[in-house]
C-alpha cells in the first residue's frame, strides 16, 4: 500500500506540470482560432484539470491494479 502512496505523491508533484504545459498549449492554440477570449480561457482551463486529474489519477490505479490486484511485487 505505500507503494500506491508513494506513486500518488509523485504524481502530485509532475500533474501541475502537465496541467500547466495542456493550459499553454490549449490556450494557445485555441486563441488563434476564436475571438472571444473568455471561451478560449474556459476550454484551456478544462484542459487543464483533465490533464490534472488524468495524471493524477491514472497511475495511481496502474500502481494500485499491479500491486493490490494483480499481486504484484517489486
Amino acid at each position: 500500500m505505500q507503494e500506491v502512496q508513494l506513486i500518488f505523491f509523485i504524481a502530485l508533484g509532475f500533474a501541475p506540470f502537465a496541467a500547466a504545459i495542456a493550459f499553454i498549449i490549449t490556450y494557445s492554440e485555441y486563441a488563434k482560432h476564436l475571438i472571444d477570449k473568455k471561451r478560449v480561457l474556459r476550454i484551456a482551463l478544462r484542459a487543464a484539470l483533465v490533464a490534472f486529474m488524468f495524471f493524477l489519477v491514472v497511475p495511481t490505479f496502474m500502481v494500485w491494479l499491479f500491486f493490490i490486484v494483480l499481486g504484484g511485487s517489486l
